[in-house]
């Protein structure tokens, strides 16, 4: 009988019990040092690590899929910037208690937004992507005293999970809606209530996703953002995220993305997920080296077509 992970078997407990240890014994040494010294350490650790891990090639593809026409020399240098993004990120995470933007750390662009949205009442669907360290947004979104439910995906070690939930709850982020089904509902009682919620919509989504053009190719993406602000006729508030200088930060509030009520709702819906896949990628072009390029965000179909022109 197969153990579910309410019922994991001894040997699995064991396993996660030690990833947990691993886990704080990592957090305890990153937080011991300075802040901008531990983002520096990840990200050397992370430009060492990464070009010889399967997920590099991953990456190399997803960059000559989107920049066919830059040469070997500039890709060889994206990816050494993105896996120093990646490896900074993950360093600051033990430490974001001390990136809040009342530290100083972090500049708010288009910071009269919040205020505004903070003021309003009426809640807004925050939509962004996986830019330099993402953890700064939902940061500058409770600090401004937005009252929003942040999505996230659960560790699928429930030790780790608390600690990194925990972890959160120590930079003001108190309320998660875990994705899927359960999540779904969460989120639907929480715009009810007036609360805003934030999800990530830059990732591979085929079990129900909306195609749009990412980079000339369609991509499937979750309609979930676009469903719940026609839901409730709120607006898309996109945010990104940009490193300027070590562990230091700029948050970006754009102008939202008010969506039309046509009476179409399937082509309503594809029109929301167009704008928000056309935004994700205008930050992409702008700054590549701070994207998640280790997601294999093209169809199947991409990745073979690339591998056949290389063989």
């Amino acid at each position: 009988m197969a153990h579910t992970p309410s019922s994991p078997s001894a040997w699995q407990d064991l396993v996660w019990r030690l990833e947990a240890v691993a886990y704080d014994v990592f957090t305890f040494l990153f937080r011991l040092l300075p802040v901008d010294a531990a983002s520096w350490l990840g990200g050397k650790l992370f430009r060492l690590i990464g070009p010889a891990t399967k997920t590099h090639r991953v990456a190399a593809a997803n960059l000559k899929l989107a920049f066919p026409e830059k040469d070997e020399a500039w890709h060889r240098r994206i990816l050494g910037e993105q896996w120093e993004s990646n490896g900074r990120t993950v360093a600051e995470f033990p430490n974001m208690d001390r990136l809040l933007p009342s530290t100083g750390r972090v500049e708010i662009v288009g910071g009269e937004r919040l205020a505004e949205i903070a003021a309003g009442g009426r809640p807004v669907v925050f939509v962004s992507g996986h830019f330099s360290n993402w953890e700064i947004m939902p940061s500058a979104i409770v600090n401004a005293g937005v009252p929003c439910e942040i999505t996230y995906r659960a560790a699928n070690n429930p030790y780790v999970d608390k600690r990194i939930r925990d972890s959160r709850f120590r930079y003001g982020v108190r309320l998660f809606a875990p994705k899927g089904g359960d999540g779904a509902r969460e989120m639907l009682e929480a715009m009810g209530r007036g609360v805003s919620v934030a999800l990530m919509n830059d990732q591979k989504f085929n079990q129900g996703g909306v195609a749009a053009p990412f980079f000339g190719r369609p991509v499937m993406t979750a309609p979930g953002p676009t469903r719940l602000a026609l839901r409730f006729d709120a607006v898309l508030q996109p945010m990104t995220v940009e490193r300027t200088k070590g562990a230091r930060f700029r948050a970006v509030v754009h102008e939202p993305i008010v969506l039309a009520q046509t009476g179409d709702r399937t082509a309503d819906i594809a029109e929301g997920v167009r704008r928000i896949t056309a935004l994700i990628e205008q930050q992409v072009r702008r700054r590549p080296g701070e994207w998640f390029w280790v997601h294999r965000r093209w169809p199947n179909e991409a990745y073979d077509e690339l591998a056949a022109g290389e063989a």
